[in-house]
């Protein structure tokens, strides 16, 4: 999910608050959108399932937790869209979920942190795309940023580890490796399209997005069977009311509150913790030089995206 090039969310009715005040408010809500995040890769391992169940578990009981909370905020209205916008929101929410489906099959491939900060090259993928399509402009530090970002890719996928022969780079690993970078791809096709809706909120996005999904799967689960009863239907519904539901809610609702700037910053939250968790549960830590790509890749992305708010 990124933020930065999501339609702005109201957020929820709110009392009076000091431009500081709302600032904090923005910063908890998106540290910890941002932490639950982190744990998508726990889930989608515990749950142990084809990466097709997952997700569709996901779009269906994210559909279930974001009705309810339109339903408790009283804002049914902003769900109904122009034929024009709902047609965009439904072609972006399909590459959403395919996006979702590669990095679900990246992880076990890879690891939660890798498969992460692969994805995370979406931004740059979305620049590349508007410079190419949309003829929109971009600064020598944006390019710079780019670069850094990609060298900062390579050795977080454990090139340097690989061509030293610290790490050996098997098939398994780089099938992985290119379905995170598909999923990448298919994340930044998602908010070109979304860009061109107008007066509708990402939150309204997510949940036109969730149905699509629902609506588009249902025939996996129809035809594979279902999870058998157990744990499984437990961390696949967490998927959706965690990481869909409420984590949508917490990230979009601080974006509402904050300046372009420190949002940028924020983001990248998702991906730093989705690292250490990725250390604590499962003890995978990187090496010393995929963690330095790592920086280089987040420091890449954080000036790129300041570059586009200051512009």
């Amino acid at each position: 999910m990124n933020s930065q090039n999501a339609p702005a969310f109201t957020g929820p009715p709110a009392f009076t608050a000091t431009r500081r005040e709302r600032e904090t408010q923005g910063q908890w809500l998106m540290v910890s959108g941002g932490l639950l995040l982190g744990t998508l890769g726990i889930f989608i391992e515990e749950a142990g399932q084809p990466a097709l169940t997952a997700v569709w578990f996901r779009c269906a009981f994210g559909l279930l937790a974001l009705t309810l909370w339109f339903a408790l905020s009283r804002r049914w209205g902003e769900l109904r869209l122009s034929r024009r916008d709902a047609a965009l929101a439904i072609s972006g929410g399909l590459f959403m979920v395919l996006s979702w489906t590669l990095f679900f099959e990246a992880v076990p491939r890879t690891s939660m942190s890798v498969a992460t900060l692969v994805v995370h090259v979406q931004p740059f993928l979305i620049m590349v795309a508007g410079t190419l399509w949309l003829g929109e402009h971009v600064s020598r530090r944006q390019w710079g940023a780019a670069l850094v970002a990609l060298l900062g890719l390579g050795l977080a996928t454990g090139g340097l580890d690989h061509a030293f022969g610290h790490q050996s780079a098997n098939a398994h690993y780089l099938q992985g490796l290119a379905l995170a970078l598909g999923a990448a791809l298919a994340y930044a096709v998602a908010p070109l399209l979304l860009r061109r809706a107008t007066g509708a909120s990402a939150l309204v996005m997510a949940w036109w997005q969730s149905v699509a999904g629902t609506v588009a799967l249902l025939w996996w689960p129809l035809t594979q069977g279902w999870p058998a009863p157990g744990p499984a239907w437990g961390w696949l519904a967490g998927m959706g009311v965690v990481h869909t539901g409420l984590a949508y809610v917490l990230v979009y609702g601080g974006v509402a509150r904050l300046s372009a700037g420190r949002m940028a910053v924020l983001q990248f939250v998702y991906p730093a913790s989705a690292v250490a968790f990725d250390a604590l549960v499962y003890g995978r830590t990187l090496s010393a030089s995929q963690l330095a790509g790592g920086a280089l890749l987040l420091t890449g992305l954080l000036v790129a995206a300041r570059e586009r708010a200051r512009a």
